[in-house]
């Protein structure tokens, strides 16, 4: 027996009110360690415990290469004989990141923990020995049967048992789990509908003792393998008898269930993966620098521990003072010393703050982002979210656009307005609409879009069979949940589309009132009529299509079919009528705009329904591929259909799309338009929101091919004619349409899709057409590999969820599709207009901020450090330090830290008005301009030579004074706080009153704290850490002094 179910998948085994059973099984853990089967209904999404934050918090800052190094240099500094500044120099700032670091991550996870109490603490119903009892969610248990009630959320995954509704029916609204803000139907097994529904069903509840098998925990949210095993018999179970954790409960009273899965064994959570954190390019030559920068370090070490051996070897015995001092050690042993001293000493070139100002500052533009009141869409009160702090820089370099059209471009607001039924086109599309009379319709609900009368008047009198037939597939051939308000039927469907044609078939008289998961109920011009409901062939971004089977009032079986014409007409009969006319009414819907669905319809006689139900029956209970074996049994009943005539639906584009995209084409990105509507429609939506001008060329289909078969354009010399003619047309305004076979094509062949990608960025934009979502992925996919610039996706719906987390930033629209699209986004936005602000502004504006920070962190560290190779020729490579060693502490933390964090809040190189005026300057982030190789190149020289004026022109004027180290330690240390100082000051164009107090504050704060440091008081508690007495008083009363740090 148990071999078999290990064979048939289900090994997860759950009786029904055994709590000692599970209970002897539960899942614990004590640190890493975890044993027991079944896990709590407690959810745990934070990381840390009063126990383990210390040490896992530290673990994971030191995962981080700077704060490894920095702790190296620390434990460096610990050993006397090699410490050239003391230890705390270098421990307190790193004390200070760490610090900095940890609050943060402290406050994060505290947010998680109160999440996951206000979760925990959700009140539930469970059945106990003396009745249902309200408990707390995390009190849940595997086997336990739980009491929902309407509008609560479902606290595990659960089997429905029975409901309050006719045949244990129940609704459940998945939108948090899914996207999806449809209703779905679940229904319990008819055996426990009869057996423990009643008026005793508490007693029946508490009686049940049925052992359910089904598979171990898995995140796959859209099936389910079970059994239950209940009085002798075995009952199979699928995704149709659960409700999931995080479902809403909704139009049903009640429902009673048995907890499967609980806690992080249930589907959502197995669901919530580690997230990939996405680096920008800017980050990554960013690291690139760094690393450059401590292999200076280390070879400029070497070289300055081979002088300080060559000095002791050969200099020092030519002085006595110096050879009084010399050690009892080899020059070999010196130099080795010596070179550990200098890595100390230069260890402040690597910006050790700078990542925690980093994290600071992308956290300040994505609040930025989120309070910028020009992208809050009023109407569903949603404020553009910046959903991810790492990627802000890159919205300034976006070379690629990629969109999806329905939802995206449009507003995905449906409206019926024309159809083809029997070589007759119905619909009025001028905008003056002459509404319908449709006082005779008693389910009318108005909102129709839709003009003709002719099409009225034969559903009423029942003259054209064709109409009727059309009609009542539109009203059968769908997912959509009536929900009834005011007397009156409302729907809630799965997509836009679908809601549109249910609710035109009602306008028009064909009203679907209810369903079951047997049945359909229509009422047909007032007459109610019941459908027997046999299988449900459910649509899918691959199949494009979906069916319904049905056994009609008069015992007929028939196949409604309704999906994307393309994939409809290879399916009809051949040689079947008005295929003609059928082409011409596509074509001409297309030019019009408008989405097109094709209905066909198809009699089955009852000896191939009962073979192809056992087939389905059969891969239901297989253990192999069923999705594909489920796609084959698909399409033996959906072949030989009649086509009954053509949906076409007007999706209006959005407000301020064509502006939008124009203004992007101007800012130089690439936009590329993946659809999966046809060819035509997308070439007239294209048009129509400027994605291409009315005089543009479009290459498509064999001009295309050839241009694809032909030699790269970079072999100028031995291209063929059609090259040059065609790159002729390229140059002039042209745009590309691909359709998605000819897409399959081009991710097969590698080279082709290099040359298309090539070919693109010569042309305005690009339209896919009749893609599928994994296509979209592939397509972002092929742009990534063949392009060097950065790619935006940008989708409002399930479909695109893929197309999202492929680019290097995802954007999602809420839309009407759901939230799913936002869910796996980096930024969230209400409406596709609002992109050109995020971009051309905030893009812009993070660019400029970051690139400058970062220039400016580099050269203010790297500056300051090389001031100690210079002294090092006065020293005699002896690995002094030039500064004061409080003044190593604090330059980096307080003196200089404040006004350039201002800047990477505040500064605008120009104003947002500007940047949407002239979308030009975009292309300064495209270009890489402020943030390359040779800009950095160019930073790190003019570091070096400010180093050198730092310390040469103090070191050549105070010579020929009688003044002491000290006071040249002073001198030169306030010229590099206000040399860095006035660098911020010279770069900055956009002043806030933050930014000048944080200039001021800085200054004030080097001073006063000077002073303090070199007082009287500190030098008597702590000579050996205060050893600067009387320094700065004594040099900032000299005129030379002041004199020397004004011309350095």
């Amino acid at each position: 027996m148990a071999n078999s179910k290990k064979e048939r998948g289900v090994k997860w085994e759950v009786r029904a009110n055994d709590r000692y059973f599970h209970q002897s099984c539960r899942r614990k853990s004590f640190l890493c360690f975890r044993w027991g089967r079944y896990a709590d209904n407690v959810v745990r999404s934070y990381k840390y415990t009063p126990l383990t934050f210390l040490p896992l918090n530290l673990y994971e800052q030191f995962q981080r290469a700077a704060n490894l190094f920095f702790l190296l240099i620390v434990i460096l500094q610990c050993v006397p004989i090699i410490a050239t500044i003391p230890w705390y120099s270098t421990m307190l700032p790193l004390l200070f990141v760490l610090l900095v670091r940890g609050c943060k991550d402290l406050a994060t996870d505290l947010g998680r923990r109160r999440s996951d109490g206000q979760i925990n603490r959700r009140p539930c119903d469970i059945l106990t020995p003396e009745g249902f009892k309200t408990v707390k969610w995390k009190d849940v248990r595997v086997g336990d049967i739980l009491q929902v009630h309407k509008d609560q959320v479902i606290p595990a995954d659960l089997l429905l048992l029975c409901s309050t509704e006719p045949h244990s029916l129940c609704y459940v609204e998945t939108a948090d789990i899914d996207g999806e803000t449809n209703l779905k139907f679940r229904q319990a097994l008819s055996v426990t509908h009869t057996e423990l529904n009643g008026d005793s069903v508490k007693q029946n509840l508490a009686t049940f003792n049925g052992i359910v098998w089904g598979e171990e925990p898995n995140g796959n949210l859209h099936s389910f393998k079970g059994e239950l095993h209940w009085k002798g018999e075995r009952h199979h179970l699928d995704t149709d008898h659960l409700l999931l954790r995080g479902t809403v409960l909704r139009n049903t009273d009640k429902a009673y269930g048995l907890a499967i899965y609980t806690g992080s064994d249930s589907k959502i959570l197995q669901n919530c993966g580690k997230l990939k954190l996405k680096n920008t390019q800017v980050e990554i030559l960013l690291n690139k620098t760094v690393l450059v920068i401590l292999l200076f370090m280390i070879t400029t070490a070497i070289l300055l521990a081979v002088g300080a051996g060559l000095f002791e070897q050969r200099v020092s015995p030519q002085y006595d003072v110096v050879s009084v001092l010399q050690r009892d050690s080899s020059p070999a042993y010196l130099g080795f010393l010596t070179f550990w001293g200098y890595i100390i000493l230069l260890s402040p070139s690597m910006p050790m703050s700078l990542y925690i100002t980093f994290e600071v500052i992308h956290m300040m533009h994505c609040l930025l982002i989120g309070w910028d009141v020009e992208m809050y869409w009023e109407d569903n009160n949603s404020p553009a979210q910046a959903r991810t702090t790492t990627l802000n820089e890159e919205l300034g370099q976006v070379g690629h656009l990629l969109s999806d059209k329905t939802g995206t471009l449009t507003q995905n607001r449906l409206l019926f307005r024309q159809c083809f039924i029997a070589g007759h086109i119905y619909g009025d599309m001028s905008k003056e609409l002459k509404p319908l009379d449709l006082s005779w319709n008693r389910f009318s609900c108005g909102g129709l879009k839709f003009s003709d009368q002719r099409l009225v008047d034969k559903l009423r009198e029942r003259s054209s069979p064709e109409c009727q037939e059309f009609f009542t597939a539109l009203a059968l051939c769908h997912t959509v949940m009536s929900e009834w308000r005011d007397g009156l039927p409302h729907y809630q469907a799965a997509s836009p589309d679908e809601e549109a044609l249910v609710c035109a078939a009602r306008e028009l008289g064909w009203v679907f009132l209810s369903r079951t998961r047997e049945t359909l109920t229509l009422s047909e011009m007032g007459l109610t009529r019941n459908y027997q409901l046999l299988a449900l062939l459910d649509f899918t971004s691959k199949r494009r299509r979906m069916s319904v089977l049905v056994r009609d009032p008069g015992g007929q079986l028939k196949l409604y079919c309704k999906g994307a014409d393309i994939v409809v007409l290879e399916r009809l009969q051949r040689d079947g009528p008005l295929q003609e006319s059928t082409e011409r009414a596509l074509e001409l819907f297309a030019q019009g705009c408008l989405r097109t669905l094709c209905v066909a319809v198809r009699s089955v006689p009852e000896a191939l329904w009962t073979e192809w139900s056992r087939t389905l029956s059969q891969v239901g209970t297989s253990t192999g591929d069923q999705e594909t074996a489920l796609e084959e049994i698909y399409d033996q009943m959906e072949k030989d259909l009649t086509l009954l005539g053509v949906t076409a639906i007007e999706d209006r584009l959005q407000e301020g799309v064509p502006e939008t995209i124009a203004t992007l084409r101007r800012a130089g990105l690439k936009v590329w338009v993946l659809t999966g509507d046809k060819t035509e429609t997308a070439v007239n939506v294209g048009y129509a929101c400027k994605l291409m001008d009315p005089d543009t060329t479009l290459i498509q289909g064999e001009e295309l091919r050839q241009l694809l078969e032909s030699p790269s354009p970079e072999v100028k010399s031995k291209e063929p004619e059609v090259w040059i003619t065609s790159r002729k047309a390229v140059k002039s305004k042209a745009a590309l349409v691909i359709s998605g076979p000819e897409l399959a094509e081009l991710t097969r062949e590698p080279e082709w899709g290099a040359k298309f990608v090539a070919l693109s960025d010569q042309c305005q934009s690009v339209l896919c057409c009749r893609v599928t979502p994994a296509q979209k992925a592939e397509v972002v996919e092929m742009v990534r590999k063949y392009s060097t610039s950065i790619t935006m996706a940008i989708g409002d719906g399930a479909n695109d969820v893929n197309m999202i987390k492929t680019a290097h930033i995802g954007v999602g629209l809420c839309g009407v599709e759901g939230s799913q699209a936002v869910q796996n986004a980096d930024f969230a936005l209400a409406q596709f207009s609002f992109l050109r602000r995020l971009l051309l502004v905030h893009g812009h504006w993070s660019y400029y901020r970051i690139c400058i920070l970062l220039r400016y962190f580099l050269y203010k560290t790297t500056a300051f450090a090389l001031v100690h190779i210079w002294y090092s020729f006065y020293n005699g490579f002896s690995a002094q330090p030039m500064y004061e060693s409080w003044f190593i502490s604090l330059y980096t933390t307080l003196y200089t830290s404040l006004p350039i964090q201002c800047m990477g809040f505040f500064e605008q190189d120009v104003s947002d008005k500007s940047c949407l005026c002239w979308p030009e300057i975009y292309s300064i982030g495209q270009k890489k301009q402020l943030f390359n190789p040779l800009v950095l190149a160019i930073t790190l020289l003019y570091s070096v030579y400010t180093s050198i004026i730092l310390f040469f022109i103090p070191m050549g004027i105070l010579q020929y004074f009688a003044l002491d180290y000290q006071t040249l330690a002073v001198t030169i240390q306030t010229s590099v706080v206000l040399t860095m100082t006035v660098e911020v000051i010279l770069h900055t164009k956009f002043w806030t009153k933050y930014s000048v107090a944080a200039v001021v504050f800085s200054l004030v704060a080097f001073f006063l704290s000077t002073l303090a440091l070199h007082s009287a008081r500190l030098f008597t508690a702590s000579p050996k850490d205060y050893f600067f007495l009387g320094a700065s008083p004594n040099a900032y009363s000299t005129p030379e002094i002041w004199l020397t740090i004004c011309v350095t």
